[in-house]
């Protein structure tokens, strides 16, 4: 029996996911369970079917059903999703019968997913602005089949079984004041056997509207000798009620149904920080009909290479290419970007993003399922699925605390009275404490809400992780290596000098000469010069391309030159004090293009790929953080020297084969340590997949980019590395303050349950306090920190 993670394909390096900690609602959950559904929803694979299982609200229940599971025959895989509270089975008939049998009897209700899309949105209203209570019903399949932000099914799971929030608030609600009854009758009423009939019976109302699906998989969990906090809390009150604290019975159960729901919606905001992206999208796109009329369709309709409209202020429905308009468009909710980018013919945009200025012409390039955000939103939610190292410690953990503590209970109960002379009522109320007290509920949750927080954060920030494993190891990167073309450069050659060489020359003839035959070239130098030129009008006639030379041509009637060092000699118009220029440029690393006449060489044009304003900055913080910037590079080692000194990295390589890149980081691993790859995900493979953490800079649109490396910057922003680098010093700063506070927290009140005279009151304060705290404190990622674009410390972050 094998897991299986939905998209993105995992990095050649990268461990398979483990799908055991999508903490959607709570540690437990209070809610009722859906009538069973005896139908199974095949998928288009074979023997792949997917359900929805109601009460799987967090980690403990899925691995209750993995341990249900675990005996069968014939099941090739299993892939959960708890955001969606789905479980996928691939199985032959009778497995999956079995497995299905099996999760019943776990106390749980499988209902066909279909089935509880379609009764789910028959109980709500799909606009064009949703409002989300709870998660979304989306086909998470891996052919990637679903259609982010468009018709959304509100998964308040009503028609599925599961209260809503209010519907839970409004039950519980009236739980509680069933229980605070119970305690006035019990404290204000005479004590004789009808008034405590009476009482018992208000007690017991109050623990079946608030526990029962509680007990439902707390008795299921002890027939197959589970210990998990359903367990814990089934015997906990039950023992109350029989030795006679059946007041304290129901207010516990009324309390913790609360704390639970209070806890799940806490975390809920977590999971769908990412989520609310969804929205973003439009439902309908206005395309252009065979007839050349315009007309509204839905985006999910649209098909590849549609020509689709967006005027100012509408949202962009399907990323495309622009084919006509231009426009500015805020595109932060993908790229993370604050400013708007201008967008022309040849421009991609993206689904998701605003229009703001003018009216643009796109020609559709992705279908709604499978746009940039929908990527975006799919490579995040299995992030959420996947496990940090320091969630599975705390698991394994976990899984050996509660059966002790549950020892140390049964201890109290029969050790107590012989030792310490206890009477066996107050050593039974003592050992029940303690059980309520030992719920690991605090403990387990304590770090996937962190972890979701947090990569809900970057992701906001236009920062992809493609896992916790991830975020954790940036936080001990020693080395970033640097690939320069389009990393630390803008990947694009750009006029950067303009030197007259002839006195006698006129610098506005040689202007308007140059950006005349630069203009009528199609390389990539010359495209330079022309843009960095303007345009400067003339009259350019007989215009011949020299094949690995440069370009001829009569510009105002003038026959001229642009080409490189060759071709000057070959004319014999060249010059030692033109060589001397020459030669001192491209000791710079730029590439130098000659304007000459018959009358000699009139202009020097250096052109370079110039240094992204952000690079320095953002290696001025790495070094802050402590980290070593190297540049990698593929061109020649002068231009990577002087490049790497202009972004204030004083180690540079260059000449580098992508070969010869994994071999260096290689040495930078054993040099420095951890070490991590830029690059832009394609060309630079090898040495992201030999790098302790990969890194793919300005991938938005990028297929390949995107599934390389195990971060995805959406821009071009290299300071969004050091971000990424205190995020995760703050993770790991608040992961172990919510292991000490919950630990904490326990210790304390086990210790006062054994010695002193804590209450079931207290224990149920002190889990549910506990989990609230950690829930609260882990929820405080979702704001960036103020410093995220500044230099810091390891200290400060």
């Amino acid at each position: 029996m094998s897991d299986a993670q939905p998209s993105p394909p995992p990095h050649p390096h990268r461990h398979p996911h483990e799908h055991a900690h999508d903490h959607q609602h709570g540690c437990c959950g209070a809610s009722a369970p859906a009538d069973a559904a005896t139908e199974a929803v095949a998928t288009p694979s074979d023997g792949r079917t997917q359900w929805r299982i109601p009460t799987m609200d967090c980690a403990a229940e899925e691995s209750e059903i993995r341990h249900a599971l675990e005996r069968i025959p014939g099941i090739r895989m299993l892939s959960f999703r708890l955001g969606q509270r789905t479980l996928t089975i691939d199985a032959d008939a009778d497995a999956r019968d079995a497995a299905l049998a099996a999760i019943r009897r776990a106390g749980f209700s499988p209902v066909p997913f279909t089935a509880a899309v379609a009764s789910d949105a028959a109980t709500h209203t799909h606009g064009h602005d949703h409002k989300h209570d709870h998660d979304h019903d989306h086909d998470h399949d891996h052919d990637h089949d679903h259609e982010h932000g468009h018709g959304h099914a509100s998964a308040t799971p009503t028609a599925s079984g599961a209260p809503s929030a209010w519907q839970g608030l409004v039950r519980y609600g009236i739980a509680l004041a069933f229980a605070a009854a119970a305690e006035l009758i019990s404290y204000l009423a005479p004590d004789v056997m009808p008034w405590r009939a009476l009482g018992m019976a208000v007690a017991a109302i109050a623990i079946a509207l608030a526990g029962f699906g509680t007990y439902q998989k707390g008795f299921a969990a002890l027939r197959r000798g589970r210990l998990n906090i359903n367990a814990l809390m089934t015997v906990a009150v039950t023992g109350a009620f029989v030795i006679g604290q059946w007041p304290e019975a129901a207010m516990v159960m009324a309390l913790y149904a609360i704390a639970e729901l209070i806890e799940a919606r806490s975390v809920d905001r977590a999971r769908n920080a990412i989520g609310a992206l969804m929205a973003l999208a439009p439902d309908e796109a206005e395309v252009r009909a065979s007839d050349g009329q315009w007309q509204r369709v839905r985006a999910e309709e649209v098909a590849l290479g549609s020509i689709v409209r967006i005027k100012p202020g509408e949202r962009v429905a399907l990323d495309g290419v622009v084919i006509d308009g231009q426009s500015a468009i805020d595109q932060a909710s993908v790229t993370g970007e604050s400013i708007p980018v201008d967008k022309a013919a040849g421009d991609a945009v993206f689904a998701g993003t605003i229009n703001q200025t003018g009216v643009l012409e796109c020609r559709v390039t992705a279908t709604a399922g499978n746009s940039t955000l929908a990527r975006i939103i799919d490579a995040v939610e299995a992030a959420q699925g996947s496990r940090a190292p320091t969630q599975r410690f705390v698991d394994r953990f976990a899984a050996i605390y509660t059966p002790i503590v549950f020892l140390i209970a049964l201890s109290v109960a029969l050790g107590t009275p012989w030792l310490f002379g206890f009477s066996w009522h107050d050593a039974a109320y003592k050992a029940l404490v303690l059980l309520v007290i030992a719920c690991p509920c605090a403990l387990v949750i304590s770090t996937p809400v962190t972890i979701v927080s947090a990569l809900s954060s970057a992701a906001r920030q236009g920062i992809l992780i493609k896992g916790g494993t991830h975020l954790e190891n940036a936080r001990n990167l020693k080395a970033v290596a640097f690939d320069k073309t389009g990393t630390v450069t803008h990947g694009k050659p750009a006029l950067v000098a303009f030197e007259m060489l002839r006195s006698t020359s006129d610098e506005t003839q040689s202007r308007i000469w140059a950006a005349g035959i630069a203009g009528h070239s199609d390389h990539p130098v010359s495209q330079a010069i022309a843009a960095g030129l303007g345009v400067l009008r003339s009259e350019v006639r007989e215009f011949t391309a020299l094949a690995g030379r440069g370009v001829e041509a009569a510009v105002d009637g003038t026959r001229v030159l642009l080409g490189n060092h060759r071709l000057i000699e070959e004319r014999a118009l060249c010059s030692a004090a033109v060589e001397e220029r020459l030669f001192a440029h491209e000791a710079m690393g730029r590439t130098v293009t000659l304007l000459a006449s018959s009358e000699g060489v009139h202009a020097l044009m250096a052109v370079a790929d110039t240094i992204k304003p952000s690079s320095t900055d953002a290696v001025s913080q790495l070094r802050a953080l402590g980290v070593q910037p190297v540049m990698l590079s593929g061109d020649n080692a002068a231009t990577a020297a002087k490049v790497a000194a202009d972004a204030g990295i004083s180690e540079a390589r260059g000449n580098l084969l992508p070969e010869d890149k994994q071999q260096a980081l290689k040495d930078l691993q054993a040099r420095y340590g951890m070490t991590a790859m830029v690059g832009d995900g394609i060309n630079d493979a090898p040495a992201l997949a030999q790098s302790d953490l990969g890194i793919a800079m300005g991938a938005a649109g990028t297929d390949i980019a995107m599934e390389a490396a195990d971060v995805v910057v959406m821009n071009d922003d290299l300071r969004r590395i050091p971000t990424l680098v205190r995020l995760s010093q703050r993770t790991h700063t608040v992961l172990w303050q919510n292991i000490s506070l919950a630990l904490g927290i326990k210790a304390v009140f086990l210790l006062w349950a054994v010695l002193g005279n804590a209450t079931m009151w207290m224990a149920v304060f002190a889990d549910m306090g506990a989990s609230l705290i950690v829930v609260a404190n882990g929820l405080r990622l979702l704001r960036p920190a103020a410093e995220s674009d500044a230099p810091a410390s390891p200290a400060t972050a």
